[in-house]
């Protein structure tokens, strides 16, 4: 097991993840590929495009089809009780508008690990490259869908929702799975804190079934709270590189294209000036070179 490798480790955030796409451009545009990548929902869904060496593809996807209403609308949820049609993300997108290039994603050394959360128990569950195979997009739906805006997922005798939900940042299954290095990319600002979920009646009404879910719905701050914390003190120690906007204008709905292209290119500059800090924490060999 090789610890000089480093990891990517990518929050997820809705619409806020076009920060993350655009410090993953960057690291395109430099030939950085990281050996071990995992992320959560929007994190993940990008992490997908940034391993298939698509260049321009998560801004065409995660920026510019903002604006067709089968990505997100009222008309959604209207329809299906999704404000995210993703059917039309995770389907008709990847396999016909922008074709994802999965040849290259397989072919690629990168393990890359999805996060989710279990329902029933209300645990973080992970899956990679053997694990998902041909079901790829399937575990990124699974990983980016929302509580009460989206339907569970079914995947291998488990119902699957937010990645987030119960492991926001995943920097700890990195480090777990022999990564002590890592970048880690936040679409937070420094000093955000979650604050207590006042959902408890809608959860339980929602999801009965689900007490597992319900527990780690109501516990995600303290979860993520913890974790930013730990990671804060993980980048005094020299262990990690942390790349996050110092502002954030782009909400989880965002639906404002000027203001998701600005926050793109905010990460794509942020990416940029982290360089420095990132030559320090690993050399240059450790990364693959695409």
């Amino acid at each position: 097991m090789n610890l000089h490798q480093t990891a990517l480790v990518l929050e997820g955030g809705g619409m806020r993840g076009a920060y993350s796409a655009g410090v993953m451009e960057l690291f395109l545009d430099k030939g950085m590929i990281f050996p071990y990548v995992i992320g959560v929902s929007a994190g993940a869904a990008n992490a997908a495009s940034y391993l298939s060496k698509q260049k321009g593809r998560n801004k065409k996807v995660s920026v510019e089809y903002v604006s067709d209403p089968r990505y997100l609308s009222l008309r959604n949820y209207r329809k299906s009780k999704q404000l995210f049609g993703m059917d039309f993300i995770f389907g008709e997108i990847p396999n016909k508008l922008v074709p994802y290039d999965y040849e290259t994603f397989f072919n690629g050394e990168s393990e890359f690990i999805i996060g989710t959360t279990d329902c029933l128990s209300g645990e973080a569950v992970y899956y990679g490259k053997k694990d998902y195979g041909e079901n790829l997009l399937l575990l990124l739906k699974a990983s980016s869908s929302l509580p009460f805006i989206a339907p569970e997922i079914s995947f291998n005798n488990r119902m699957l929702l937010d990645g987030g939900i119960s492991d926001s940042i995943p920097i700890r299954k990195a480090q777990a799975d022999g990564y002590d290095k890592a970048v880690v990319v936040l679409t937070r600002p420094k000093g955000y804190r979650k604050k207590p979920s006042r959902m408890s009646f809608l959860l339980r009404r929602k999801y009965p079934q689900y007490p597992g879910l319900q527990r780690a719905m109501m516990n995600r701050y303290k979860m993520y709270n913890e974790t930013v914390d730990y990671l804060e003190k993980q980048e005094k120690e020299g262990q990690v590189v942390i790349i996050r906007p110092e502002t954030v204008d782009v909400g989880r709905m965002e639906r404002d294209l000027k203001k998701l292209s600005a926050f793109y290119e905010q990460g794509y500059k942020d990416a940029e000036a982290s360089l420095s800090r990132i030559e320090k924490l690993v050399k240059k060999d450790n990364f693959l070179l695409s």
